[in-house]
């Protein structure tokens, strides 16, 4: 008999059996549902985590598109790694208002806002990344930046579009999906 590996259809099994018994925590029920919640739960946080990457990618290119369609760019077919690198730095320094405003407004002998700490601490994670290489899409190739101009904003498309890592110096790094 093949074994029952997620938590529903091991739970459904279990109920299944006739009498509602406790399960005796050393039987070997008990283990296997410890099993599968452990399981569920680690491809919980899995999934989780993955979102989490897609979404900060596609919050990246968003940013790059909506700045290469604006008035003042919307006529260059492409650019060159110096203007990369300011379109990135202007991503990384889009909340430093926000965060401004936080510190002003908080008293000296308080506690920083969670708030300012989550904006404080992404944003030394993008600069550490920035230093590093810095994932974006290729804007030196011209099919990629009509890509990038048409796209849609859908995370499907987002696997054809080229992407290198450019630093901080404005030179391309190994790296990305090249």
């Amino acid at each position: 008999m093949p074994v029952t590996k997620s938590l529903s259809k091991l739970q459904k099994n279990l109920s299944k059996k006739g009498k509602s018994v406790a399960v005796h925590p050393k039987g070997r029920k008990f283990e296997r549902l410890v099993r599968a919640t452990m399981r569920e739960d680690k491809i919980a946080i899995k999934k989780k985590l993955h979102n989490d990457k897609k979404i900060h990618e596609l919050t990246r290119v968003k940013f790059i598109q909506d700045v290469v369609n604006s008035n003042t760019f919307k006529d260059q077919p492409i650019f060159d790694h110096a203007h990369t690198r300011e379109f990135i730095q202007s991503f990384i320094e889009r909340d430093d208002v926000e965060l401004d405003e936080l510190r002003s407004k908080r008293r000296s002998n308080r506690p920083p806002s969670t708030r300012q700490v989550q904006l404080q601490q992404r944003r030394e994670q993008e600069l550490k990344e920035f230093r590093g290489g810095f994932l974006c899409p290729d804007l030196s190739d011209a099919k990629n930046m009509e890509f990038l101009r048409n796209w849609n904003g859908t995370f499907g498309l987002l696997n054809t579009l080229r992407l290198i890592r450019i630093d901080d110096k404005g030179k391309q790094v190994l790296g990305g999906n090249e």
